[in-house]
């Protein structure tokens, strides 16, 4: 007589399944984000994120409704993880609050020469490609330069706070001026494979702030 019993799965430990699961959207977002901070978005088929990842397009479909809706969450991923990178450099730190600035872009030079300059920023990237990506996009994009604006102009309020600053640097002003300038600072560093857009777009925009 065969029981009917149904042996439980052991206690803290999701079922096999979910855990794959999670594993293979964490390794979709991964090759998006490798593959689209140094490739177009419009110009990457999805055949060739697919199958760099090992991922067999049915199962694609299983996680995002679309290519679009998975460019949206390449964003969200690339949004969160330059959030906390631009805490650790602004925020969490204990240098003065424009030595911050200095080592943040310092960091970025570092990363990019990792790559030989082959990989940029995936907002600033898929900025170059605004015809072709819907509003709901569009929107995202947007809503990734205000958050680093906003963590960068709670900087500069420090450092006008401490008396670095003038009292009449507007930093809300500046800190936007700042993103509009370094985007172009990265794609000019990809074209020449030289750090030196971006160490000299940093000075300027120090000098800019004490002037």
């Amino acid at each position: 007589m065969h029981s009917n019993t149904v042996t439980p799965a052991r206690r803290g430990r999701p079922p096999k399944i979910a855990r794959d699961n999670a594993d293979t959207q964490a390794l979709l977002i991964r090759t998006g984000l490798e593959t689209l901070t140094e490739f177009g978005f419009t110009a990457t088929g999805l055949d060739t994120i697919l199958k760099k990842a090992g991922v067999p397009k049915g199962s694609f479909y299983h996680y995002f409704s679309s290519k679009e809706a998975y460019g949206i969450a390449l964003v969200q991923a690339y949004d969160e993880y330059f959030i906390a990178k631009l805490k650790r450099y602004l925020v969490h730190a204990d240098a003065p609050p424009l030595e911050r600035i200095v080592n943040f872009t310092q960091s970025a030079i570092n990363g990019m020469q990792k790559y030989q300059f082959k990989r940029g920023c995936l907002v600033g990237n898929l900025n170059q490609e605004l015809n072709h990506l819907s509003d709901e996009f569009k929107a995202r994009l947007t809503q990734s330069y205000l958050h680093w604006q906003q963590l960068l102009q709670q900087c500069l309020e420090l450092a006008k706070q401490q008396g670095t600053l003038a009292n009449d640097v507007d930093c809300e002003l500046m800190s936007e001026y700042f993103w509009i300038g370094w985007e172009g600072a990265v794609m000019r560093a990809k074209l020449m494979r030289s750090s030196k857009p971006l160490t000299l777009y940093t000075e300027m925009f120090l000098r800019a702030l004490l002037s």
